[in-house]
């Protein structure tokens, strides 16, 4: 089974634009494989979804119904080895993701994350790249 890391700004794209290369990508990934995710990431997309920026284009309920689908379909990893490489800090906790959790792939925009591609056995790359892909 193939596993797959998401950055939150892919996933607060894929949420707020419905057809757009994020939100394609998400729907490839949940029906082709495992999604991770950690407490620390769980808790980035839940802080920056109630930004009140977001408010007009995405409701409470809906919001609270995406975490819930996270935690419900995705799979948990629990962080044990650390990682400080990435040349913004607060990308770390996506790295680290990926060295615990084994992931595949990691589907983000960020070129702190992208200039990185490959990490370990972790393929790192943009939407568009991760859909070209059979």
């Amino acid at each position: 089974m193939v596993r797959y890391i998401f950055d939150t700004n892919i996933l607060i794209s894929a949420l707020l634009i419905s057809n757009s290369l994020p939100a394609q990508a998400l729907k490839k990934a949940e029906n082709s494989g495992t999604i991770l995710y950690s407490a620390d990431v769980l808790q980035e997309i839940k802080e920056v979804l109630f930004r009140p920026k977001f408010s007009p284009y995405i409701s409470g309920d809906d919001i609270v119904g995406f975490l819930a689908r996270i935690v419900r379909s995705w799979e948990e990893i629990s962080i044990i080895q650390t990682v400080a490489i990435c040349r913004d800090p607060k990308d770390n906790k996506f790295l680290e993701l990926s060295l615990n959790g084994d992931a595949d792939f990691l589907i983000t925009g960020d070129n702190d994350l992208l200039v990185l591609n490959p990490y370990r056995s972790t393929k790192i790359i943009k939407p568009a790249k991760f859909l070209s892909l059979s």
